[in-house]
Order: C-alpha cells, then structure tokens, then sequence
C-alpha cells in the first residue's frame, strides 16, 4: 500500500481505527535512507522492504521506497544506493573469544588450509619463521602462532617440541591448538611457563610425554594448559587500545557488530574494562568472566552492574566449561574413542574438566547469582552431566528460564533435545565442524555420531532457538563460511555430513541474527530490521536467499554500520 503524507493524516484524524502496523509512522526527517537493493529484515511480519530510514542510530522507518521518502526524506537526508546489494542487521556473535582477537595480530595463522598455510609439520615452522623475520623479532623474546591443526597432519606426523627447538633455538615459542584448550611449546616456551618432568598432570588435563621419558614434548592440553594462560604478558594502557582496535576491526570486516568473549579471566576483564572506559569501542561487547575468576571479577564489577551496556561493554553472565574438544580428542563421552586418547590412552571417553560434584556446585552458584550461564559442553556425557547439575541446582523449578546456552552442543544425542526444550536451554552449535573436522569426528567418532554433530535442524523443529557461532580463533571469523556450513553440511574432503541437519538460508541467518539477540535478551534491540531498533547494518554484495546456496561461501562484506555509522567499508 503507497501511503503518502495526506493518506496517513486522514487516517490518523478519521473515526476509522489506524491498524497498528501504521500507528508508529511519523514525518521525521531521516539521516540516511537506504534504497536500490535487497532488503532482508529476519523480521517474519514483514520479511523484506524497499526502503529502510535511520535518525539518530536507530531505524526510523521500513517500507515501500515511495512511502519512506515521503515520510522521512529532508533536504538534509542521504540517500544510499545500495546498487543491487543486499542490506541486512549486522551479524551477532554467538560465541567466540573476543580477548584473542587482541592478540593474533601479533601472532603467525598457522589454520590448515583453506584458511591458512598451516598443511604440514614443514609448512608450519616455515610460516612461523616467516613471521618472526618480518617482525624482525628478537632473540629471547616469545613467538607466538594460532590454529595449528592436529587433525590433519598427514601421516600422523605431528608437530612436537625437538621441532620448534631445532628452528628456534634462541626463542621460546608457543603454537596455539586450534581448538584454543592446549598448545605445542618449545623447551625455552615449557621453562617459561614452568612445565618440567616434574609437573604432576592435573585431572581433566594432557601433558604430552617423549617415549621412554616423562619430559613434557610439547603439546599441553586441558586444565593443565590454565598454567600458561594464566601467565599472560601484561599490555601497556597503549598497547591495549591499539590492539582493541585491531581486534574489533577483525570483527567489524566480519560484519559483526556484537561480539562475545567466551572465557573472561580478570587480567583479559581488566584489559577489556580499560579499554572500555578510553572509549575505544567501535562495537559491543559482552563477557563472560571464567567460573574461576568470578569472585574476583565481582569483586571489582559488582553483579547489579551486570546485563547493562557501558561504553558498549557488558557483563553478560558467567562462562563453566565441562570438556574439551573432540578433534583434540578431550570431550567427553558416553562411550570410548575408536583412536584411543591424546597421549595413547586405551578404551578412552575423554574427561570432565571438574568432577561432578564441582560441576553441581558451579553451576548451582550461577543460578544463586541469578545471571545467565554459558557453559561449554561436547560430548554427549558432558552434556549429560550439565543437565545432572540443572537438576540439582534447580530442583523444584526445572523449567524456569535461566538464560542458560549451552556452548557447542556438538555431540547431542536425539534424546537430550526435549531436555533442552523443558529445561530451557538454548544450544549454540558449531556447524563449521562439519567443514574443518568432520574426517577427524569419524575417525574419532565413527560415521553415525559424526554425521549427527550440531543437530541444528532437529533442534528448530523441536521449537528451540538455536544459535551458530565460529569459536574464534578456533575458526575464522567468516560469517559466510559459518551459513554455508549450516545450509550444505559439506566437509573439507567432499563428504555430505548429516545433511538431515540441513537449514534453510533464513534459518541459518536467524541463527546468527535474532536468535543470538534473544540469546543476550537484546532482542528489543538487535538482531532484525524492525523500527525503534538499533541501526545494526551488514550490506553483502549478494543475497544470501536467493543465491546457489553452494555459492554462500563466496559472499562478501560490503559495508558494517554500527548505530547508523559506518565502521568498515570493503575497499
């Protein structure tokens, strides 16, 4: 319906009721409108519009292109032509961990390929002696690499400690598991960080040993590897707002203008809340203080300070993680691994990072908290022994809704979905795993667990609102890549992995739209196109929806706006 200035007036002043999808509609001035494209609004009521207004960091007016310049166009109004692209709301970080994305701008990308040169033992120590040339870093010094692969060295042959020393003998070195739970140290990098034949392995902890010896040969995984992130190198108060801005840039290329730090020690908090309050933030970001770190977190951040934006940075409630990751062979299962443990442990089902009963009283403090809870659970007995936790934490009130996300969810029997629709828990999965590590999942696994990771279509049809993340830096920030692993299930051999699981374009948008506002209870806010919210903008060079969705892959980030104002613009 074309409704001009006069049409709405007489509505407005007839006996006739004005429908409310009219009520809102006022002649205001817009500073920007937003024509000549697809318009996708992830709003159900009203799934596309011809024109979209923004005033004042927020969405002014969504229509037909006649109706919105005729309401909202002033002479001081710019018009944007979107040239047949595509505008959508920004996307929503689901999970990742934000703090590192400070950190790998001063790091060598050592992914597997196609996201990185990462393909064997050689073409590793070769990127990280590439890296540290160019940086012209010096002796003694750390180095530092990300994403290292394990799951795809071919022939088994992984990366190990003589390997770093022989390239670096003067430098202490650390390569990051791409899992982001362990990493492959140097001998001067185990000295640093205080790991030695000494070192008593911790329970829910790896410490890889060299044959014939209890010498740690590099690799830490697990609770044994918190020793190491404990110890992370302090920043200057310019090196932390340097870095803040790079890392949010990596986020905003992203089209994400929500980010989330998955895992929140207090120095990481500290680093954040400085930032912060130099008013460096181009983007929200909301954290997830580490159960370990909570009392010292609220010592300094009282809870009543929590779930609200200040300077675009929130507390969003508390992060417990129960397992490890299952590429790296340290989630936990109901039954064992056919590849046996980490370290060649026999009839092997992985274990809990805290026993149960540790788990029960976490989770049940949480709850006294009465803040949301992500926790991270992989395995199918991981999951088990949350929802055991829930049932004692919440005896009496199973069903009440907590804000609970349960992070990854990868390995989620068909029977633990109705749990999470009485107990109200959202899982967040992780469909990127059918692409990076689904050949390691049936090896590990075997084919009928693999083909039934992140179970994100069985999730939508149960009624739940399931979110999808990239788990940065465990896999790049590619929101793209990320729908496309959720439309086509497709692994990096070729291979169809549970495409029963498959979902639709819209769907696997919402995933990383609305649903992840309702995940943060932003969604009066966030997450679709709809007047009063946020202006909150991605433009694409194409339409997700109408693409060959094997070709979702290959779309592009044209512009991020936060609140009306454009922080990356593709050159």
């Amino acid at each position: 319906m074309h409704m001009n200035r006069r049409t709405f007036a007489l509505l407005a002043s007839s006996a006739i009721a004005v429908p409310p999808v009219f009520a809102a509609v006022v002649s205001v001035a817009a500073d920007t409108i937003y024509v000549g494209g697809d318009i996708v609004t992830i709003n159900d009521a009203q799934p596309a519009a011809e024109a979209l207004a923004v005033k004042d960091g927020r969405i002014l007016g969504i229509g037909n292109r006649p109706d919105i310049e005729d309401l909202h166009r002033g002479p001081d109004t710019k018009i944007v032509d979107l040239g047949g692209k595509t505008l959508l709301p920004s996307f929503i970080d689901a999970h990742s961990h934000y703090i590192n994305s400070l950190l790998v701008a001063n790091q060598a990308k050592v992914y597997a390929p196609p996201s990185g040169p990462g393909k064997d033992v050689d073409a590793i120590i070769a990127t990280i002696k590439s890296f540290a040339a160019q940086h012209s870093i010096p002796k003694g010094e750390m180095i530092m690499a990300y994403g290292y692969d394990d799951t795809v060295m071919p022939g088994g042959r992984l990366l190990n400690r003589d390997d770093l020393d022989a390239a670096f003998p003067d430098n202490p070195v650390r390569v990051d598991h791409v899992s982001m739970h362990g990493a492959v140290m140097n001998s001067l990098a185990l000295k640093k960080y205080g790991y030695s034949a000494d070192t008593v392995t911790p329970p829910g902890g790896v410490i890889v040993r060299k044959d014939g010896t209890n010498e740690p040969y590099g690799l830490i995984m697990e609770s044994a590897f918190l020793q190491a992130v404990e110890q992370s190198e302090p920043m200057t108060p310019e090196q932390e707002i340097e870095a803040t801005k790079a890392g949010q840039m990596l986020y905003a290329e992203a089209g994400i203008t929500t980010a989330h730090e998955g895992a929140t020690h207090l120095a990481n908090f500290q680093t954040i809340k400085r930032a912060t309050d130099a008013g460096v933030n181009i983007i929200d970001v909301i954290a997830y203080p580490f159960i370990t770190d909570v009392d010292k977190v609220l010592a300094e951040f009282p809870v009543d300070q929590w779930g609200t934006y200040n300077n675009r940075f929130k507390v969003g409630g508390v992060k417990i993680t129960i397992d490890g990751s299952p590429q790296g062979r340290t989630a936990f299962f109901t039954t064992p691994y056919l590849t046996g443990g980490p370290a060649g442990e026999k009839d092997w089902k992985g274990e809990l990072t805290f026993p149960q009963d540790t788990v029960n009283q976490m989770v049940k403090k949480v709850y006294d908290l009465g803040v949301p809870l992500n926790l991270h659970a992989n395995g199918d007995a991981a999951i088990d022994t949350f929802i055991n936790a829930h049932e004692l934490a919440a005896a009496g009130d199973l069903t009440r809704d907590r804000k609970v996300t349960m992070i990854h969810a990868q390995f989620t029997r068909k029977d633990q979905i109705p749990k999470y629709v009485e107990y109200k828990i959202r899982p967040s999965f992780y469909t990127l795993h059918t692409y990076y590590f689904a050949e390691a999942h049936i090896a590990n696994r075997g084919l009928e667990q693999a083909m039934y990771i992140s179970p994100i279509r069985d999730s939508i049809d149960a009624g739940l609102h399931p979110t999808n993340h990239t788990d940065f830096v465990v896999a790049p920030l590619d929101q793209m890549f990320m729908l496309w692993s959720a439309v086509n299930r497709i692994s990096r051999g070729g291979a169809e992995i549970g495409l029963d699981q498959r979902v639709s374009p819209l769907e696997g948008l919402k995933a990383m739209t609305i649903w992840p506002a309702e995940q943060y209870g932003e969604q009066e806010t966030k997450g679709s196109l709809e007047v009063g919210k946020l202006a909150d903008l991605v433009i694409l060079d194409k339409n997700p929806l109408t693409v060959d969705p094997m070709t979702i892959k290959d779309i592009k980030v044209v512009e991020t706006i936060k609140e009306g104002t454009t922080i990356y613009r593709a050159s």
